[in-house]
Parts: structure tokens; C-alpha cells; sequence
């Protein structure tokens, strides 16, 4: 009796999981591959669109047959040729076989196309053919893509778009970061370069290169734009120092340099013409006996240290300065073209504070026969 009862057990099991089975089949459809995904020509395709006055621009499609009604995310893909060799997809992605394409979208896209194929700002307005096509894939229910449903439309084209420049402009950088083995490749770290007093795009540091190099970058991150050895224009005194190393700027002759970077926009690029100068500090003022504050006065310039956490020496003091906003201790560097005031820097509580942009500096006292020491690495400087 057991062996019947536990018999007919199993087969009460056997066709429930058989009825689980079964209905699991109906309720999840196999995905076809579909041959074919169907891009209607447009309604205004010959007619003239201005991208600048319009909001939206329509595309309609069939939803490609992958056996059942399924959830589609559908991204347009631009381009210029027709081949769509220079296709970019637009950010904007749609569910529905109506696609709203948004205008100011397009023409940014559009614009940024033809300035990679060497057009200018002086070239638009112009009167264009754009071509595209849709991308279609399954999406689940929290939007994530199905892998191996993606297929592509056929091509279609807008025959007579004008198209203004629709770029933002690029601009000039307000600061450049140095990096390098110095701050141990960390931006949070690094050098922020001081701007030249009077100008936008001229900075200047004194710099510490050896032969694993440095890179410099607008943004103190690694984001990409960040400029090595083929990203600048080398000049300078000490042109010759300065070689690639695995990309990086470093130098054969490992040691202090008075970096100056002009920064320019050329096709909107920034462009970086990098001045390697030997490190040359002066002290300048009554503190260097001299009241016309001659440049660059002989037997007035540091001595420049050897490794990258030694200190600049001052001669001593030829007078005494009383601070404040009297005569004090002022010293500079030389950035060629420009005034010694437009890049000097004082010492103000053990630190070392450059003018910059900014206005006349408070200043340090002195007493004939001391010296400023500075090191560049801290940051610091101290009258003794």
C-alpha cells in the first residue's frame, strides 16, 4: 500500500512540474532576430528645416519583428556622409516608434561634424543634406539594454537643413595645473601655475623637472585633456633640457626651471607655447641697494638648490626695509615682454604669496645682512 501511495505521489509531481514547465514556455515568447528594421522617409524630407528656429524634428519607424510586442529603446544616429562613416549618436534616446529629435541637439552635433573635417566658425551659416538612422534594442523593465537584440534602420536624409554655428565658445583657461613626480602624480597636490599680472592666457611657476616629467592640464584632474609632450610648443632658454618621455615633458638635465605657458584657442584647441627659462630670482628694492628698482641688477639672483625640496638663497640684504606698505622685501621673476611687478611675490607669515592678477602687496621687513630663503616645494619663505 505504501509503494502505491508513494507512486501515485510521484506522479502528481511529475505532471505538476510538466504544467510549471509548460506554462513558463507560454509566458516567455523565444526573441526572434529580425531581418529588417523599417525607417520611414521623412515628411519634410526635401523641405526647408532652420534648426535654429525649430524645437523638435520628427522620425517615425516600424518596430523590427522580434516575435512579440517588446519593450524598444530606439537612438538616432547623425551624419554627414552617406555612407554614415561620420555617424555620432545623439544623447536622446526614445521608446516609442515616433522619435522627437531636439533641434539645438542636432545642430550642435551637426556643427561639431564639420568642424572635425577642418570647417571654421567663418563657414556657416550653411545649407546642408544630414542623414540617419535608428538604432533599435530590447530593454528590460529598469531600461537596461537586452545583449545580441540590437539591429539598425536603413538610412534616410533631410535634403535642406540650415545650419548656424552652434557651438559653444571655447575659452581661455583661468588656471593651469602642473603635475608631475614631484607632487607624486596626485592633482590634489600639484601646482596651480600664477597668472602674469595684466594679462588672460601668460602663467608662470618655478618648477622642479626631472627625467619622469610632468604634464599640465586646465582642471586639476585626470579628465582627458590633460597636455604632454606633443600637446605643447617648446621655447625657451632651456629648450634643449626638455625631452618626451612616455609622453610626459621631462628634461635630460634634471632640476629647477622657470616654466612660463601662453595659452591660445586655435580651431578650438587650446594651444600651450611652454618657455623652459633658466630659475632665476631677484631681489629687488632698497633691500638689494637700489632705489630706482633697476631689473635684473647684477649680484642680485639666488642661488638655485639641486634637488626639489631644497631652498633659493637671497644675497644679504644690502639695507634695511621697514614693511607694511613701505619699502619691504620684493623679489621677482623675469617673464620676458613683461614689467618685474607683473611676476613678483613677496614672503608674508613663512609663506610665500605671489601678486598675480592682484592688486600692490603688503610687505616684509628686512635688516641689512639677512636673507630669504624659499622653497618652492612647500610653498614657504623665511626672512632670517
Amino acid at each position: 500500500m505504501k509503494n502505491i501511495i508513494k507512486s501515485a505521489l510521484l506522479v502528481v509531481m511529475s505532471l505538476t512540474l510538466m504544467t510549471a514547465c509548460s506554462d513558463d514556455n507560454d509566458s516567455n515568447p523565444s526573441i526572434q532576430t529580425p531581418t529588417e528594421f523599417k525607417l520611414n522617409t521623412p515628411a519634410l524630407v526635401n523641405t526647408p528645416i532652420d534648426l535654429a528656429n525649430s524645437s523638435k524634428i520628427m522620425l517615425t519607424c516600424s518596430q523590427p519583428n522580434y516575435g512579440y510586442t517588446a519593450s524598444v529603446q530606439y537612438t538616432v544616429q547623425v551624419a554627414t556622409d552617406e555612407n554614415m562613416t561620420d555617424a555620432v549618436e545623439l544623447s536622446e534616446t526614445s521608446n516609442s516608434a515616433k522619435v522627437a529629435i531636439d533641434a539645438a541637439s542636432l545642430a550642435s552635433t551637426l556643427t561639431n561634424i564639420y568642424v572635425q573635417k577642418g570647417k571654421t566658425e567663418a563657414d556657416f551659416p550653411m545649407d546642408v543634406k544630414a542623414y540617419f538612422r535608428l538604432k533599435a534594442n530590447i530593454v528590460t523593465s529598469n531600461g537596461n539594454v537586452v545583449e545580441g537584440t540590437e539591429i539598425l534602420s536603413n538610412v534616410v536624409s533631410l535634403n535642406n537643413i540650415h545650419l548656424l554655428f552652434s557651438l559653444p565658445p571655447v575659452n581661455l583657461p583661468s588656471h593651469i595645473y602642473v603635475v608631475g613626480n614631484f607632487c607624486d602624480w596626485k592633482w590634489d597636490n600639484c601646482f596651480d601655475m600664477v597668472q602674469v599680472y595684466g594679462t588672460d592666457n601668460t602663467f608662470w611657476r618655478l618648477v622642479y623637472i626631472d627625467d619622469s616629467g610632468i604634464k599640465l592640464n586646465s582642471a586639476a584632474a585626470w579628465n582627458g585633456s590633460e597636455a604632454g609632450y606633443a600637446g605643447i610648443t617648446v621655447s625657451g632658454d632651456c629648450k634643449d633640457d626638455i625631452i618626451d618621455n612616455g609622453g610626459n615633458i621631462a628634461s635630460k638635465n634634471p632640476g629647477w626651471y622657470l616654466v612660463i605657458v601662453t595659452t591660445s584657442v586655435v580651431n578650438r584647441e587650446i594651444h600651450y607655447d611652454v618657455q623652459f627659462n633658466k630659475p632665476t630670482i631677484w631681489l629687488i628694492g632698497p633691500a638689494a641697494g637700489s632705489t630706482d628698482y633697476a631689473e635684473e641688477a647684477e649680484g642680485w639672483s639666488f642661488t638655485v638648490p639641486t634637488t626639489k625640496d631644497g631652498d633659493f638663497v637671497s644675497p644679504a640684504f644690502a639695507g634695511s626695509v621697514p614693511g607694511g606698505d613701505g619699502d619691504g622685501v620684493r623679489m621677482y621673476v623675469k617673464v620676458p615682454g613683461h614689467d618685474w611687478w607683473h611676476s613678483e611675490f613677496v614672503v608674508l607669515s613663512d609663506k610665500i604669496e605671489y601678486r598675480a592678477t592682484g592688486g600692490d602687496q603688503a610687505r616684509a621687513a628686512g635688516s641689512a645682512g639677512q636673507k630669504v630663503y624659499l622653497n618652492f616645494s612647500k610653498g614657504t619663505g623665511e626672512i632670517k
